[in-house]
């Protein structure tokens, strides 16, 4: 079921309607189309809610400037208008972030946890690359840097094999608003900061991924995202880059359904 919530969140269910929930949180540029290959692992089992973020996909942007804030409250918003009281938060890249920010700011709505190839504190040098990146999407909007963005998301073999499915991630990122586009990627470059020990400290039971091979959310970063928050499990996934999960969505599917199985299992009101 697609609907729109009184806000304008654009969004789809699937699954029992007395299941557990989980809620699906895309990335930058993207839509809840990411989630296309996993709502059939999932719904057989969960309340599977998956949405586009503000200014992404059907969404209309928010009048507020964007920041992890912003984001976190569209999900709680989304979460209060459904009637769910609480559900286990799974965040790619950017929806990492904001999951994260959603724990700390609303720890009593999350079961659980689950941290997707999401960037964590940065070097020197890897800070001022996001920042210029930033900075070229705000003077050309998204096409400025789709070429070598879709380099760093998928592997070169893949990119060769499945030329119409890249191509389809290309169209999700051009479809963008410029601007938009430009203030989001801000949050990406520079939201991470204030996840950084975050305070108070996330208590849900939390699994942590990435990719071998993803630049911008490297296996550093997961472990150090695990170590600030207790008893947080991490998996790399090998080969892969930060579009592993779409490449090869078994490799997130199958350590996930048993995480959520082990931590996720009250039914919702």
């Amino acid at each position: 079921m697609t609907a729109t919530t009184s806000g304008g969140t654009v969004y789809e269910i699937d699954g029992p309607e007395d299941a557990p929930v989980v809620v699906l949180i895309h990335g930058l540029g993207m839509n809840r189309g990411t989630w296309d290959r996993y709502v059939p692992a999932l719904a057989d089992r969960y309340r599977v809610v998956r949405y586009d973020l503000a200014g992404h996909g059907e969404t209309p942007p928010s009048s507020d400037t964007p920041d992890l804030t912003m984001f976190s409250e569209q999900c709680i918003e989304l979460m209060d208008e459904l009637g769910i009281d609480s559900a286990a938060m799974v965040g790619f890249s950017l929806g990492g972030m904001i999951n994260r920010r959603i724990a700390i700011d609303h720890p009593a709505r999350v079961s659980a946890l689950a941290i997707l190839n999401s960037p964590h504190e940065r070097g020197d040098e890897a800070q001022r690359l996001v920042e210029e990146r930033a900075e070229a999407s705000a003077a050309g909007g998204p096409a400025a840097t789709i070429d070598a963005t879709l380099e760093r998301w998928f592997t070169a073999g893949f990119r060769a094999t499945e030329p119409a499915y890249v191509d389809t991630i290309r169209s999700w990122v051009l479809a963008n608003d410029i601007e938009v586009y430009a203030q989001n990627r801000w949050v990406l470059a520079n939201g991470v900061v204030e996840l950084i020990n975050p305070q108070p400290p996330i208590t849900a039971p939390t699994l942590v991924m990435t990719c071998e091979n993803d630049s911008g959310s490297t296996p550093e970063m997961s472990r150090s995202i695990a170590s600030e928050i207790p008893n947080a499990e991490v998996i790399i996934v090998p080969g892969r880059q930060h579009l592993g999960l779409l490449e090869d969505p078994d490799a997130f599917i199958q350590p996930l359904l048993p995480f959520l199985k082990e931590h996720h299992q009250t039914e919702c009101p």
